[in-house]
């Protein structure tokens, strides 16, 4: 039996993803999966959330005046609209840095309104249109405020790169040794660890409370509140993790990552999704999601309904008419354990 997410054009299958899901307790349980739960995956902007807790734990957000819109800020994977852009240069200001600092390289925005009036003022892409410019600007911060060297921020050895895998061993449960290292698109290390692990550093992100120390959790808890409470710095204007957490309230918190990775946390349920496309497509990658959710019974046919453009994706012509769409073909197995 297939599982997949399948590209129809008419009334035939053109296209398939082959997909990865794991579902998991914030006890590290596994639920649910489809494919290889164990299958090593480098999560990619999935892991912002555990990248901004040494902010937060480090005293620099409260030394530099951080608020949902900041933390939020911190985890995104932003599209470089206006908003975006003047609170990465604000917060950079308030540590008398500037975006020369800033070491994410640029590329052009996911805000295509923001490209076209720079292309119009004949200004070239500076690295705060980079949607990693949050993250940058969090880590350095940090690096000013624990009086650290600036220069060297993205470097694995650098002591806020160590903390930072420090957490994420220690909030998904995998050992720092066994963590494979990359580097990320915008400089810094990626981490490489077991898509069940990942899915249990969402639950934990979800509801952290009696599974890390009590410090931990409420960094935890102040990031997914800064995100939930804030979605449109995570994502912007007609993206997926902004819309999803919008309409579910606090109760889902979500990040997708690069090469066919989306992560959500169940606060009610304490529970963590992940779903890796095999083949990287962003196209199935928020329909799987949608169906995941579908599939354990969370969230009303009303909210599914104002979610309905990723539910079953249009396939649309030049003529922005609908050929096909995007469709879910595959049901979640109960785990043994």
């Amino acid at each position: 039996m297939s599982q997949d997410v399948q590209v129809t054009r008419g009334q035939y299958v053109e296209s398939n993803h082959d997909i990865h899901v794991a579902v998991t307790d914030n006890a590290g349980r596994l639920l649910y999966f489809v494919g290889d739960p164990q299958r090593l995956t480098f999560p990619r902007s999935s892991m912002k959330p555990f990248q901004a807790v040494p902010v937060i734990e480090s005293g620099a957000a409260d030394a530099y005046g951080y608020g949902d819109a900041e933390i939020s800020l911190s985890c995104a994977s932003h599209s470089g609209e206006p908003i975006h852009r003047d609170t990465v240069l604000d917060v950079l200001s308030r540590a008398h840095l500037s975006e020369d600092d800033l070491q994410c390289g640029t590329h052009i925005p996911r805000d295509g309104e923001s490209y076209r009036q720079l292309i119009r003022e004949g200004r070239e892409l500076t690295p705060v249109f980079s949607n990693c410019s949050g993250k940058h600007s969090g880590m350095l911060l940090t690096a000013v405020h624990l009086h650290e060297d600036t220069e060297t921020y993205r470097e694995i050895d650098h002591p806020h790169q160590r903390r930072i895998l420090e957490v994420i061993s220690n909030v998904c449960e995998f050992p720092a040794e066994e963590i494979g290292i990359g580097v990320d698109g915008c400089g810094v290390p990626v981490h490489r660890l077991p898509l069940r692990n990942v899915a249990l550093g969402f639950a934990r992100l979800a509801k952290p409370e009696g599974t890390v120390s009590p410090q931990r959790a409420a960094a935890l808890d102040r990031v997914r509140k800064g995100m939930t409470n804030r979605p449109e710095m995570v994502a912007g204007k007609h993206r997926f993790d902004t819309d999803l957490m919008r309409v579910f309230g606090g109760n889902l918190v979500a990040k997708v990552g690069a090469e066919g990775v989306e992560c959500i946390g169940v606060a009610d349920r304490g529970i963590g999704i992940v779903v890796k496309v095999e083949d990287g497509s962003e196209r199935a990658t928020y329909v799987a999601a949608m169906e995941v959710l579908k599939q354990l019974g969370i969230g009303t046919p009303e909210q599914f309904e104002q979610l309905a453009e990723y539910v079953h994706a249009p396939v649309l012509n030049a003529r922005q008419e609908r050929i096909g769409e995007i469709r879910p073909n595959f049901t979640l197995q109960a785990a043994a354990e």
